[in-house]
């Protein structure tokens, strides 16, 4: 599931669904700590991380933005998981499955020996509760339920018996296994607030730590609003090293809130924090004082292009956005002008030090089978711009600099950014400059990141917004972005009120619900050819229509302390994504 993202690029501690890729070690993150060594005492100690935001909510079925991923990251699991190394589908709650009638029917194995925090076995009760009470739920505004809908039907989830649960597909579903890493919920904390219909409203940020329950590695025991988040390890957890032995290692992770990106650098060098995102600004940096540490003090860690994609979106809610902004956003042509004006070389040279990469499809170049490399390109012309806006009669009739459109009207809108991320920020600072030099009145506005969500997925109250979405290597993962009444549709989302609706359907563009069918089609389709033209068709369409306006994509770099064994860093799984079997040195 994608969500918007605090940052353009931070350290995973979360594994998102996608499909095999080619090994990621082969991009330049080779260097890893030892897998084993009898000679240390693996158990104890804390580890010290951060993230740049408090959680929206400990609700991870409604929630939109990472702080709150980021935040339950380590409390639940699904039937399955994705390897952060080799991107491989492998069991998680479900320790097996059989697949019957042609693709059709699965059936799901349920682990016997897993607990819920409270002692509860995890049973298929809760599965069946978790899909069919929450995610199906349409009272519930479930970003999950785009993914398990099938060309508009759903998936049918039975109880076979309490370790045992049969899925029935309306047609079958390329992307299911890795789709199943849905976090699953328990039934017997959270079904009184489905059925009182308070479930959306329920696991709040003002929720006892001790009433939030999971399955996972760490319970959550603390959270201070501005300070930090603590977690202990689950004393009860299900997995076991090869030696049989209990897992987790750590005891402690305590995640500090710092909303600065050079904040989090200061801490680090101070060892306030044990892994930093780096910023490519800063990387030059850190490796030349890590080399001239005597006491290997950190490394640092080039893991490629990183996953999550980095744009500009204009406002095309009918509903919300009046004329006469609502007839430059929806115009494509403006959008194109906009797009050439955008300096990717520039970027990448002065705001990320030379370390990053041209985006221009829809799918990254880390996803390598999806990405298509061929989209169309805009490249960087302020003189092209220029030329796009005259001839669709932009131009500026006074002479004081700002193009107006044909009726008068000055080009004048805000664009917003979350304040929490530098890098972001000096991304738009070079956009804004730019958009000025072809006549265009923009006002950069830096906020607060969960404001800025709220503008976006709630109250959709702006004009224009750089931001980023989480990534994954399967197209299927982004349905909720992409299909036209998916619940992160950003620029021109399906609204909940019905007379509402009757203005959206009448502004639905023809290439919106050719993407529909592309992902209806992409996510029945099993041979991997016709499912890699389907979706880069989609790209074609992205790139042509502009929806969203890509800018650059940045490298996985991490700066990590020498204090860790069982590390197995990568672009795709981050630093964290086995917490589980991470241990600290002596």
């Amino acid at each position: 599931m994608f969500r918007i993202i605090l940052s353009i690029r931070k350290a995973s501690t979360r594994v998102i669904p996608a499909i095999a890729i080619l090994t990621l070690l082969s991009t330049g993150c080779t260097k890893q700590a030892e897998i084993s060594d009898k000679n240390v005492s693996k158990y104890g100690g804390t580890l010290l991380l951060s993230t740049t935001s408090d959680p929206k909510s400990f609700n991870e079925i409604i929630s939109k933005e990472t702080s709150t991923g980021d935040a339950i990251s380590f409390l639940f699991e699904g039937l399955t998981r994705t390897n952060g190394v080799t991107t491989e589908v492998v069991p998680c709650l479900a320790e097996e499955w059989s697949i019957s009638n042609a693709g059709l029917v699965w059936t799901f194995f349920l682990r016997k020996d897993v607990k819920w925090f409270d002692g509860e076995p995890f049973t298929a009760d809760d599965v069946l509760f978790t899909y069919n009470e929450i995610i199906y739920n349409k009272n519930i505004p479930a970003s999950a339920r785009d993914i398990f809908t099938i060309e508009g039907k759903q998936i049918k989830f039975e109880k076979i018996d309490d370790y045992t649960v049969k899925l029935t597909l309306p047609k079958s579903f390329a992307p299911l296994l890795r789709s199943l890493g849905q976090g699953i919920l328990p039934k017997h904390i959270l079904e009184g607030a489905v059925k009182a219909g308070k479930f959306s409203s329920t696991w709040g940020v003002d929720t006892p730590p001790s009433k939030i329950i999971g399955t996972g590695p760490f319970m959550l025991t603390e959270f201070k609003p501005g300070e930090r988040l603590s977690y202990v390890k689950n004393p009860i957890y299900w997995q076991k090293d090869k030696e049989g032995k209990q897992l987790p290692y750590i005891d402690k992770v305590v995640k500090f809130v710092v909303e600065k990106d050079d904040v989090q650098l200061v801490q680090f060098e101070s060892k306030e924090i044990d892994v930093l995102s780096v910023r490519e600004k800063d990387f030059a940096y850190l490796k030349k004082k890590e080399q001239k540490e005597q006491n290997g003090n950190y490394t640092t860690y080039d893991c490629g292009p990183s996953f999550g994609t980095n744009f500009v979106s204009f406002n095309q809610n009918p509903n919300t956005v009046k004329q006469p902004k609502s007839g430059w956003f929806r115009d494509k042509n403006f959008r194109k002008a906009v797009a050439h004006a955008i300096d990717k070389q520039t970027i990448i040279d002065n705001v990320m030090k030379g370390i990053g990469y041209s985006q221009d499809a829809a799918m990254e170049k880390a996803a390598v089978i999806f990405h298509n490399p061929f989209v169309i390109r805009y490249e960087y012309s302020l003189n092209e711009a220029k030329k796009i806006l005259n001839n669709s009669g932009y131009k500026d009739t006074d002479g004081d600099g700002i193009i107006e459109d044909k009726k008068g009207n000055p080009i004048k809108f805000t664009m917003i950014t979350n304040a929490d991320n530098t890098v972001r920020q000096n991304i738009g600072g070079i956009i804004t400059a730019d958009l000025k030099k072809i006549g265009m009145d923009v006002s950069f506005t830096p906020m607060e990141f969960n404001s800025m969500v709220t503008k976006l997925t709630s109250t959709h109250d702006w004009d224009a917004v750089l931001i980023g979405l989480t990534g994954g290597v399967d197209p299927h993962g982004g349905k909720t972005v992409w299909a036209s009444d998916g619940h992160l549709h950003l620029w021109n989302p399906k609204p909940t009120d019905t007379k509402q609706q009757k203005v959206w359907k009448e502004y639905l563009t023809p290439w919106e619900t050719e993407m529909d069918t592309i992902f209806d089609k992409g996510a029945s389709e099993l041979d991997e050819a016709k499912r890699k033209a389907l979706y880069w068709r989609w790209q074609e369409i992205v790139a042509e229509e502009l929806p969203v306006i890509y800018t650059v994509n940045g490298a996985a770099l991490y700066a990590v302390r020498n204090r860790f064994g069982n590390l197995q860093q990568t672009a795709y799984g981050g630093v964290f994504h086995n917490i589980e079997q991470v241990y600290i040195k002596n």
